[in-house]
């Protein structure tokens, strides 16, 4: 199948799918409709029928799942819900959260020493949002942080910061696109042109220690850890009473650092190694992380993590070999909901992308618009954004968008093409974190045991607020060019105003209510 040319129709599956999700509160059959109202489009448009419209859907379902990365993140996923299970069944994670509790005295401790280990696991976004919920989740529990605010924290030092980190998987594909477009001489120099720029990152990053440090909570997710303090009620959607009975009263803190620690010094050696800096070539750290597949890696972390995990548990006899094998087994089917959502998404955005062509729709628009010089970096912010909100994905929005960008800006404004390049990462970024099709969006969902939809309708106001400072600030950067004093200056002051008034509006609601 081929790339077809349907103008405005291209954006119909994500909105399809997207309000159907936020109506019915029901994100699966929303997708799925979505998806198959994609597949009725280019069915139409291409002389077929209704009666093709399934095939070619599922088509593209099986296409993307069977590419080798997509499917590394399925067994990736399988490894890490055995890996949880088991650690939990041998009362590591137990064990952590009372040892954790003795030493973080306080919610807003419990918050900062989880938003600090999200900054700390960036070398890629699908292990952060995995890895963070998993550890963090019974010292949160014991302080009553909700699970909403919980997965916030995750998903808010998953994608904002790795696209800032200079050794990620993100850092690699980043700096190669922009390289590509010929304004940098190397793919360091690029990436690192467009950090102090990319104001969505560091806004969020802002964002989440004001809030994790403060309480300074407002709209639903004031509302959410309201009922966590006065019910104890945290959103759960992973409790399981079989397995709080079946949980070992032998475990200790190591049964939990031990198998995350391999799970994270596996996953970094493997990343090096298939990124040749083993192979003679002389690689540096950088380059082999550039060159790595990080998906693959993560695979090999993942299995290796259980292997040592056996090696740990078995002798000690915290578990039985037979508990432990049927453990591997309960954990991957706890992320089924996660499989499922997972490649219904990533089936709707390569059907926007690959097929119908919505990138190429939204890109043409911008290009024949008539902008003044000064808005460009704000305008080209806001089409990134409502690109990647559509098809769920940050970086299949700037892989489309940074050509265009350039041509943009060398006709009109090449003093502006840092900062106009900037904003389209950031914008990128801003969608895949609010957008309830993104896989990140997904997994921290998942890694923090909240309900999906929960999570999108609670973190939406935080992203939106962070994102029309980051239009304001780039609306600064274009009239200024490219002051980054005042870029960021006024973005950070507008955002920790608005974030005290805000709070003080829902506190006074949540008064009137009580």
């Amino acid at each position: 199948m081929e790339t077809i040319n349907v103008g405005f129709l291209s954006l119909l599956p994500p909105i399809i799918a997207i309000v159907l999700a936020l109506c019915t509160k029901e994100v699966i059959s929303s997708l799925l409709i979505g998806i198959l109202s994609g597949g009725l489009i280019y069915a139409l448009n291409t002389g077929g029928g209704i009666i093709e419209m399934g095939s070619i859907a599922f088509g593209v379902t099986a296409e993307t799942v069977g590419s080798p990365g997509k499917f590394n993140i399925i067994l990736f996923l399988g490894l890490l819900g055995a890996l949880v299970y088991v650690v939990t069944q041998a009362g590591g994670s137990r064990a952590y959260g009372n040892w954790a509790s003795t030493k973080l005295k306080s919610k807003r401790s419990a918050q900062l020493a989880t938003s600090l280990l999200g900054m700390l696991i960036f070398i890629d976004d699908y292990f952060n949002c995995l890895t963070v919920g998993t550890v963090m989740k019974p010292v949160t529990d014991k302080y009553n942080v909700s699970r909403a605010k919980l997965a916030y924290i995750i998903d808010a030092t998953a994608a904002p910061i790795c696209i800032i980190a200079p050794i990620s998987s993100w850092a690699a594909a980043v700096g190669s696109t922009l390289y590509e477009t010929g304004s940098f001489s190397n793919e360091l120099q690029a990436f690192f042109a467009t950090i102090p720029y990319n104001l969505y990152a560091i806004l969020s990053i802002i964002m989440v220690l004001v809030v994790s440090s403060t309480n300074l909570d407002f709209g639903p997710m004031a509302k959410e850890e309201y009922k966590a303090k006065t019910t104890g009620d945290l959103g759960s959607v992973d409790d399981n009473p079989d397995m709080e009975q079946a949980v070992s009263s032998k475990g200790t803190v190591w049964d939990l650092i031990i198998p995350i620690g391999s799970l994270i010094i596996f996953s970094i050696l493997s990343m090096l190694w298939n990124g040749g800096y083993w192979a003679g070539e002389g690689l540096t750290l950088g380059e082999a992380f550039g060159n790595c597949d990080a998906s693959a890696a993560l695979v090999l972390g993942g299995f290796w993590a259980l292997v040592v995990t056996f090696l740990l548990f078995i002798p000690r006899k915290l578990v039985s070999f037979k508990d432990f094998m049927g453990g591997i087994g309960e954990g991957v089917k706890s992320m089924v909901p996660a499989y499922i959502i997972l490649t219904l998404a990533w089936t709707i955005g390569a059907l926007c992308q690959d097929y119908l062509g919505t990138g190429v729709y939204v890109g043409n628009l911008v290009q024949s618009s008539q902008l003044p010089m000064g808005a460009i970096p704000a305008i080209v912010f806001l089409v990134s954004a409502g690109l990647s909100f559509s098809i769920g994905t940050a970086w299949g929005t700037f892989g489309i968008f940074i050509p265009i960008v350039v041509f943009i800006c060398e006709a009109t404004a090449p003093e502006l093409m840092t900062v106009t390049l900037s904003a389209t990462l950031a914008g990128s970024v801003f969608g895949d974190h609010c957008s309830p099709i993104s896989d990140t969006t997904i997994l921290s969902s998942t890694g923090a045991g909240c309900d999906h939809l929960n999570h999108v309708g609670t973190q939406m106001p935080y992203a939106l607020l962070v994102a029309a400072c980051c239009f304001v600030g780039y609306l600064i950067a274009g009239f200024s060019y490219g002051n980054i004093f005042l870029t960021l200056g006024g973005g950070i002051l507008l955002l920790v105003a608005a974030i005290f008034i805000l709070h003080r509006r829902s506190v006074r609601k949540l008064e009137q209510k009580a």
